[in-house]
């Protein structure tokens, strides 16, 4: 096999949900179909280099200018903020059309086991658009997991002097259940009946 082959499975490999004998298909499999795949993901993935950012206000992903498109929309609310894990979360609860405020995306959820500390939770950037948008309330929507509940009581902690009402998803989601993977349905009855 050539090196350059052998390359391209392992980082391919290192996708999440992929191991090497997927990677070692994918690979075959875009080889063969060189312009039908290939050369087309090869635009898509350089478009996506030079044109996408994290936004500096929330850290969603997006192509823009100065922020993303759901911080820049004027129709959604200022006084309502949803913080979620990760932007798959955030896109998850995009697709219901349900929430219509702000979004903050954590860099992680709390783990001492995997190195992550306070500073991964980016507060002090959500306490001040917090001010800045006289937010009422947060929605914390994390999943409901061990680290998902610690980083859920540490930011109620650290938000409990302020004057902002905090709820969280409705446990309509079973234990050990990650947003991303839930269908539309699930979301909206979780998120429609948080308390």
């Amino acid at each position: 096999m050539s090196p350059d082959i052998e390359t391209l499975i392992q980082k391919i490999s290192r996708l999440p949900g992929l191991g090497p004998r997927s990677a070692r298909r994918i690979v075959i499999h875009m080889i063969k179909n060189r312009e039908q795949i290939m050369e087309p993901m090869l635009m898509s993935l350089d478009n996506v280099l030079k044109n996408v950012k994290v936004c500096p206000l929330c850290s969603n992903i997006d192509t823009f200018s100065d922020v993303c498109s759901i911080c820049s929309d004027l129709r959604r609310r200022r006084n309502l903020v949803c913080v979620v894990e990760s932007v798959a979360d955030l896109w998850a609860l995009e697709r219901t059309s349900c929430f219509s405020g702000l979004y903050h995306v954590l860099k992680g959820l709390l783990s001492s086991i995997d190195g992550r500390g306070p500073e991964f939770l980016m507060l002090e950037n959500l306490q001040q658009r917090c001010k800045e948008n006289s937010v009422e309330e947060m929605i914390i929507a994390l999943s409901a997991t061990v680290e998902g509940q610690t980083t859920l009581h540490y930011i109620k902690n650290f938000f409990k002097d302020q004057n902002i009402k905090i709820t969280s998803l409705a446990r309509g989601i079973p234990m050990g259940g990650e947003l991303d993977y839930l269908d539309n349905g699930t979301l909206l009855a979780a998120f429609s009946a948080r308390g």
